[in-house]
């Protein structure tokens, strides 16, 4: 994995998760508001398990291509790069939402500070991917065996641990799986280039997967809510972490075989920018569905919800392609030389899109 060329069923797997990602919190944002359960819900609760573990997993599969660099570089490209479009995005939520809606200069301020030390809304995701980059280098220098580490991950993670930090909390929650990206990277190549030689029996796997994914969701009393999902079986610690990881591993294989069908170019991009769509989507989703309340255009629960995720998802491409057309605002997704670390080549060379990070 040093030829450093770019693996279109990656591209997939991620554009798969980000799909979800936006659809939990577009079936949730509507279930908070109509008190009731979509078609999404459902979509969700059967992938709850893997949703976000499989984008720590994708993120942590390529580290080894630089887990080596020196410290000035590799913070450059793997901590810099998200803390800067975090707090682009952080700022313009604070602004927006509170600055200028809510006319509160002292809690947009005093919620800005708070954003430095405590992951802010949505975008934790970014904040997080910065920080698993500094932990792995860390524990890479320091030489830490990966079965001890990987030990050590999983056993927090099963532990469901609550800190007063969101940061510990979401960090005890999920490095393990952006570790297991990092060290298990040649297995997961190896099982997708088995399905890549057998795609009839993957697909076959794939959906015996999916019964077995769906029965341990939602049996027993599996259901969801609202604004959460109350798992069956799947609830069980070892076992939410063992469907986590195979999850993780079937949307990669799922991603793969997506690819060789006409048509799904699409996936692959929305993939490659995924980045691009987590950042923007939140203000166009609760734009759409305050919309479509109050118009009364879309009131039931499943229409709405399918309306907010396609805008939330849509709105942010639309919002890129304009950038890039007229070159206002670049710096929402580029990330301009200044906030490069100096001496590292981003700083000589210019700006770095927020889609690659190696």
């Amino acid at each position: 994995m040093s030829d450093g060329r770019r693996y279109d069923w990656v591209d997939a797997a991620k554009g798969l998760s980000i799909i979800l990602v936006v659809m939990m919190y577009a079936a949730y944002n509507v279930g908070k508001y109509t008190d009731d359960v979509g078609v999404l819900h459902y979509v969700i609760g059967f992938a709850t398990p893997f949703r976000m573990p499989e984008f720590f997993l994708i993120s942590g599969l390529f580290l080894s291509r630089v887990i080596e660099r020196d410290w000035r570089r590799y913070a450059d490209r793997r901590v810099v790069h998200y803390f800067y479009f975090y707090a682009v995005w952080v700022t313009i939520d604070y602004v927006l939402k509170v600055g200028i809606a809510g006319r509160d200069i002292p809690g947009m301020l005093s919620g800005l500070a708070l954003a430095i030390v405590e992951p802010y809304g949505v975008l934790w995701f970014i904040y997080m991917l910065a920080v698993f980059s500094l932990a792995a280098k860390l524990i890479w220098q320091a030489k830490l065996p990966h079965w001890l580490v990987i030990a050590v991950a999983a056993t927090l993670q099963m532990a469901h641990i609550e800190s007063p930090s969101y940061a510990v909390t979401q960090f005890c929650a999920y490095f393990v799986f952006f570790y297991l990206g990092y060290v298990g990277s040649p297995y997961v190549f190896r099982i997708v280039e088995a399905a890549a030689h057998r795609p009839a029996l993957a697909w076959a796997g794939l959906v015996l997967w999916a019964l077995a994914e769906a029965f341990l969701v939602f049996w027993p009393g599996g259901r969801p809510e609202p604004m959460e999902m109350h798992m069956g079986l799947a609830a069980f610690p070892p076992l939410h972490l063992a469907l986590a990881i195979i999850g993780a591993i079937a949307l990669c294989t799922l991603g793969y075989l997506l690819m060789r069908l006409p048509y799904t170019d699409w996936l692959r991009w929305l993939g490659e920018h995924s980045l691009v769509v987590y950042l923007a989507f939140t203000l166009p989703m609760s734009a759409v569905r305050i919309i479509a309340m109050k118009t009364g255009i879309l009131t039931g629960t499943s229409e709405l919800s399918v309306a907010v995720l396609v805008m939330a998802l849509a709105v942010p491409v639309v919002l890129y392609f304009a950038v890039k057309r007229t070159g206002i605002g670049e710096f929402l997704f580029e990330r301009p030389a200044w906030a490069h670390i100096p001496g590292t080549p981003g700083s000589r060379a210019g700006k770095t899109a927020v889609a690659p990070a190696e």
